[in-house]
């Protein structure tokens, strides 16, 4: 869903930012998100076969809502072209990655580690993110 946000921007404003040296290249990012995705919904997976919907409620609905902040950080960023309220709305992201992650545990500890790349990569996006904006503040 983030994508339709991202797909808009990304050959238009995006290459007109400015960007730190760490910045991967644009062609990294469809495949690692890929990868996160597929781990994340294996996680989920992990922990409602664990426990069932009912067993384990509340760390899936942290799962659906920061699944929810990251399509929002996507269209704060790319749709609204706005990296000083993304940085903001990002700390939530994390924070919502790491609470879903410590949720499952209990449930799972695959699914648990199953979420340490993606709450690793949402931590350099949210570096990339604050130097984004840096960069590019004094332009406006």
């Amino acid at each position: 869903m983030g994508s339709v946000f991202t797909s808009s921007s990304v050959s238009s404003w995006y290459v007109q930012l400015q960007k730190p040296s760490l910045n991967p290249p644009n062609w990294i990012f469809a495949p690692v998100w890929s990868a996160l995705y597929f781990m994340m919904a294996l996680s989920g997976w992990l922990v409602w076969r664990n426990a069932g919907w009912s067993g384990a409620k509340s760390a899936l609905l942290l799962f659906f809502a920061q699944l929810a902040l990251n399509v929002i950080w996507s269209g704060v960023f790319f749709g609204l072209r706005q990296p000083g309220i993304a940085l903001v709305e990002i700390v939530f992201l994390l924070a919502a990655i790491l609470a879903t992650a410590l949720a499952f545990l209990p449930f799972s500890r695959t699914a648990f580690w199953f979420m340490m790349p993606y709450l690793a990569w949402v931590s350099f996006a949210g570096f990339l993110n604050f130097k984004i904006w840096q960069l590019n503040s004094r332009a406006e």
